[in-house]
Order: structure tokens, then sequence, then C-alpha cells
């Protein structure tokens, strides 16, 4: 059976098909309730699906929000994707999801794509690769925004517009003093790829408070942004530091500049004997939703993540201020893995 058309709806309503048209696809000119009421008992009856393409021209908009992270398995993106998904629920839109890897090819191919489907605003959750966007990805940007596409990033900001920014740098220096206040004086660091911003504002945030407290860090080694990046920069550092179970020196506080990093850091120790906090302590950064059952409970920087997305949608919706930056500020939040021996 053919699929039912505007006309055969504007024919059962007895209107023309731009009224029927008007009134189905969200036009601001929509003519009289009983004209109105007429088309939309003609369509139900007749089973029609209006056509999203011309709902979008209609309506100016189509309503569709993209939403592009480095990795959905990740608790922390996983977390922003919900704050995006809620508010964009409430300003009824709905958001198309592309998760990347990391990869720049995938990356530019999800860009075109919300663009294709002529999405609203587009978001970027995740610190970019050395700080910026390729240049054609750039350029991209640059042709979607003159057609009135708004961009909104989650992390530095770009050279255009919105941004929604952890202080991750300021954070990481409050968490080196309340770690120094609570007794520490040994520290070590698991950084992640210097060719990431975040990770390298994490880092430097915390060793520079270090250095203002007299302190240095004994060994700093890194890895991947991921558990198993952590788990394999935890042993080297291990190996290095000549860490062994039972030890009666007092335990080196070790910061993982993420969570999920500090998490394969605990799991590759529990494998060589060692116990935290008592051989070695760590605290990370993020606060993601799963360290709830983490055992012990693990040292952090809380980041309001659901917020975050939020915000960032917020941004993107947002018709009167353009390239708008607002900072986030994280909260320290002390817990057993760095608790020290009475």
């Amino acid at each position: 059976m053919a699929a039912v058309t505007l006309q055969d709806v504007a024919a059962r309503a007895g209107v023309s098909q731009a009224t029927a048209s008007r009134v189905l696809n969200g036009s601001a000119r929509i003519p009289g309730e009983g004209v109105a009421d007429r088309v939309r008992t003609a369509a139900r009856e007749l089973g029609y699906v209006p056509n999203a393409q011309a709902q979008a021209l209609a309506r100016a908009s189509t309503g569709l929000l993209g939403l592009i992270v480095h990795d959905i398995a990740d608790p922390y993106f996983s977390s922003i994707v919900r704050g995006v998904q809620t508010a964009a629920r409430t300003a009824r839109k709905q958001v198309l999801l592309a998760s990347t890897d990391r990869d720049f090819d995938i990356e530019r191919d999800s860009v075109a794509t919300f663009i294709a489907h002529r999405a609203d605003a587009i978001v970027l959750a995740g610190s970019r690769q050395s700080g910026h966007l390729d240049r054609d990805l750039e350029g991209e940007f640059g042709r979607y925004r003159a057609n009135g596409g708004r961009v909104v990033v989650i992390g530095q900001p770009l050279a255009f517009g919105g941004a929604v920014e952890p202080e991750n740098h300021y954070a990481s220096a409050e968490l080196a003093d309340a770690l120094t206040a609570a007794g520490h004086a040994q520290f070590a660091v698991i950084g992640g790829p210097a060719s990431i911003r975040t990770a390298v504002d994490r880092r430097n945030g915390f060793v520079e408070a270090l250095g203002r407290n007299g302190l240095t860090p004994l060994v700093e080694v890194s890895g991947d942004f991921t558990r198993d990046g952590g788990y394999s920069a935890a042993r080297r550092l291990a190996a290095a530091l000549q860490l062994t179970p039972g030890s009666d020196a007092a335990p080196v506080c070790v910061f993982a500049v993420t969570d999920v990093m500090a998490i394969g850091a605990i799991a590759a120790w529990r494998e060589m004997g060692l116990s935290v906090p008592r051989d070695v302590c760590i605290a990370g950064f993020d606060d993601i939703p799963t360290l709830r059952d983490h055992t012990p409970s693990l040292s952090t920087v809380a980041l309001p993540l659901e917020e975050i997305g939020a915000r960032a949608v917020d941004l993107a919706l947002r018709s009167d201020v353009d390239d708008l930056r607002e900072r986030i500020p994280g909260r320290v939040v002390l817990r057993d893995s760095t608790r020290l021996p009475a």
C-alpha cells in the first residue's frame, strides 16, 4: 500500500496542501483552530507521518542537538551525556550522539553528519588533542556557524563558540594542598598523554601546588586516559619507587589525573600484593558515579558532571549570547584511599 501523502490529508480535510503543511509541520503561520483540528483529525485517521525535513524547514529548526564524546564507556563522559540528555529533553530537543575514541577522522565524520542533519547546535565534550581542532574541522565549523549553527565545547575553550570549562588546574592545586595539610609529605604522579590539555592542566596544578609547599614528586609516569592506562602506569611507578608490601615506611601518596586511571592503578597494586592505603595512597579526579561501589573509597576532586552537560545545552540553545564561557569549580573530597595510619 502506498504511503499516505500530505496531499491525501489536505483532500480529506478540505484544505489546500499549503495549509495542511503549515498545521502538521509546525509553522508559526497556523490557520484558525477549526481548520487545524480538521487537518490533524484527517492526518490521524489516514495514519500520516510528517516528514522531518519538511518540519525543519517550516520551523527553521530541526530540534536536533549533536553531542560528540571521546568514550561513551568512560563514566566521566556517560555522566555528561546523561546531563545533556536531561536538559535536551526539557528543551524538547533530540540528541544525536557520537563516540570517537579520540580519532580525528571519526570526529570529522560525526560533525559532518550532524551538520548534514541540520542540527541546531553541536556540543564537543572532552579535551582536544594538542588543545585545538584540526584545520579541516575548524573550516567545517566556520561554515556551520555562518549558517546559524552553534558550537559549545566542554573543556578548554576554542577560538570560537561557547565553553563549559572545569577548573582543572586550580582544583588539582587545591587537592595537593589538602593532602599536604592531611600529613602527606611524599608524592608521585600518574599523568595522562602530554597532548591532552586536561591531563596537562591537572598535572601542572598539582605539581605547582606541591612546589609552593616545598615538595617535589618522587616519580612521574604517564599512561592512556583509561583504566588500562592507569594499570600499566601504576606497575611502572611501583617498580620505580620499589614499593613492597608491609613496609614500615610512610606510604607515598599518588595523584592520578582521572578516577578511572586511579581505579586501574589500585587493581595493579592489588595484584602485586600492595594494599591501599597501607602500602601506597592514591587520589583521583572527577568523582565518577561508580566510585560509590569502590573499596577503598577514593579521594578525588568532585566535578558536577551531569550539571556540566546541562550547562552546555543551555549555552548551545541560547540565541542572545554567543561565545559565552563558564568555569566550573571542583570540590576536594578526601576518603579512605589517602588515609594515613594513626
